[in-house]
């Protein structure tokens, strides 16, 4: 008889990425399925029948509680309510449970977690610890905690188990090719995790991947869900030469998104690969215009070259760059609120993650923190850096680093400026038409689905236009329409999107901080 296992991803909360507001016009349950789940389903023997509930798209039921001999939850540092949750109702049918990821990474050396309740506890990557919690296991005498300091060659994966989930319940699909990243940036956790050997998948796997979704004819965005998709250069650009045929075999059904390193600005080859197989939008780390603080904090690689010429060049691939900001750094004055406005507003840099500074266990920063004891309470934060919240004692005033920060998301999600980045942004790409144009759907999609995708496009648009920022909407529309034919859909459709940030933003200016929170 197979053993019954029930894998959980717990709720992730209203976020700056959880685009609740967008999902409800393209009829989406969610933004993007639990991958790491879904690769280990994969790496389960055939003796262990699965099932799969992804909290964000489907609720979890008794039925599945009932049904499961052991549950495996995996969670990030931001889902910690429900996954404590899901522990208790766990606790409550008796059930074995199984936990990893990030969230036991991070929670557990730092006493965050419930693990009185926890019966396994998975450190590290689970290709090296999964096997030997099966086979003991199995054998009757399993350990409780499970971890290993190898970093697993991930060219020997199988496919992930995508047959689990509904891809169409999805706005975006996710794929990795490599993990680990060669940089050292201090306050970053993922090095910690992943380390700093980039390992890869071969071309032949990413292929087989997106042959599944090509053929379950999802549409949408896939995204490379690697911590820095060039980590390793050379093996990119192999792979990019591979992707690239099997767009044009496919008559490019797939747009891909990406995380990079800002150093791809200096490599022409690699960008035009990313731009010519259908790479639309990156997602890099600038954290600050200050360079002082950038070498300070370890990322000297983005002080080497003027930052916004480096974001110039990545867009005049037509390739959109969203940027992730930092405020809070120990170098920071009182200055570095209207440089990141400027910067930002400057680039063209449409969508900016910009957040307050946290200190993620074990990383270099909260190491140090903890020598100088400006850590608060044990230095836990669940890891959402956009919700006033400080587990550190800033060196600047605190209510000066919280108004600052306020500041600056109300004058960057200004609908005007946020949609003046747009222009900014195609002011910046080539006028002519882009080398591939991907897409709306496939010849495996149905016309019911692209029927649901362009209805939810219009009620979009419509809604925007008559929205209390409708002017400026239409505003836009004129003016994009004029500088840029080619590319004018691709960002009227980003901005219309901006609905989801106006509310976060919104939501942040209506929170009431309590200074020296303890």
């Amino acid at each position: 008889m197979k053993t019954k296992v029930l894998m959980v991803y717990p709720k992730i909360p209203h976020t700056f990425w959880s685009f609740d507001y967008i999902l409800r016009y393209f009829k989406k349950r969610t933004a993007i399925p639990p991958l790491g789940l879904l690769t280990l389903a994969a790496l389960m023997p055939d003796n262990y029948d699965i099932r799969l509930v992804d909290m964000n798209a489907y609720d979890l039921t008794l039925e599945d509680l009932i049904w499961a001999d052991m549950v495996f939850i995996s969670a990030m540092s931001i889902q910690e309510d429900s996954f404590n949750e899901v522990v208790d109702l766990c606790c409550r049918y008796n059930k074995i449970i199984v936990a990893g990821g990030p969230l036991v990474f991070s929670g557990y050396h730092i006493g965050q977690l419930p693990v009185d309740k926890i019966d396994h506890l998975f450190f590290n990557e689970a290709e090296t610890t999964l096997p030997e919690f099966l086979k003991d296991f199995e054998a009757g005498h399993p350990k409780r905690i499970y971890r290993s300091e190898t970093k697993p060659d991930i060219s020997n994966n199988p496919l992930p188990r995508y047959d689990l989930i509904d891809v169409n319940d999805y706005w975006f699909l996710p794929l990795q090719f490599s993990r680990g990243c060669p940089f050292n940036c201090d306050f970053c956790e993922i090095i910690e995790m992943n380390g700093r050997q980039v390992r890869t998948k071969t071309p032949e796997q990413v292929l087989a991947e997106l042959d599944i979704f090509y053929q379950k004819g999802f549409t949408g965005i896939v995204f490379f869900v690697d911590d820095n998709f060039i980590g390793n250069i050379k093996r990119t650009k192999e792979m990019l030469v591979r992707l690239l045929d099997w767009q044009r075999e496919k008559r490019y059904p797939f747009s891909f998104a990406t995380q990079v390193s800002l150093n791809i600005a200096n490599d022409e080859e690699l960008l035009t690969l990313m731009a010519n197989a259908g790479f639309i939008t990156v997602f890099v780390g600038i954290e600050s215009p200050d360079k002082d603080t950038l070498i300070k904090i370890q990322k000297s690689h983005n002080a080497r070259e003027d930052l916004l010429t480096s974001v110039k060049k990545i867009q005049a691939k037509r390739i959109i760059v969203y940027a992730g900001f930092i405020i809070g750094f120990d170098s920071d004055s009182e200055a570095i609120f209207d440089r990141q406005i400027e910067f930002i507003q400057q680039a063209g840099i449409p969508i900016a993650m910009v957040g307050l500074l946290l200190a993620m266990p074990n990383t270099q920063l909260f190491q140090r923190l903890k020598k100088e004891n400006r850590l608060i309470g044990n230095g836990w934060t669940k890891g959402n850096n956009v919700d006033l919240y400080l587990n550190y004692i800033p060196k600047m005033p605190e209510e000066t680093l919280i108004e600052g920060y306020k500041r600056v998301l109300a004058e960057i999600y200004k609908p005007r400026n946020f949609y003046d980045r747009f222009l900014t942004l195609l002011e910046q790409m080539p006028k002519t038409p882009p080398p591939i144009k991907t897409k709306l759907f496939s010849e495996k999609t149905s016309l019911l689905r692209v029927l649901r995708d362009v209805e939810g496009s219009f009620a979009l648009l419509l809604k925007e236009i008559f929205s209390s920022h409708g002017i400026d909407f239409i505003r836009f529309i004129y003016k994009a329409r004029k500088l840029h034919s080619a590319y004018f859909w691709v960002c009227v459709g980003y901005a219309a999107n901006g609905r989801h940030y106006f509310e976060i933003t919104e939501k942040i200016q209506n929170t009431k901080y309590t200074l020296n929170q303890r």
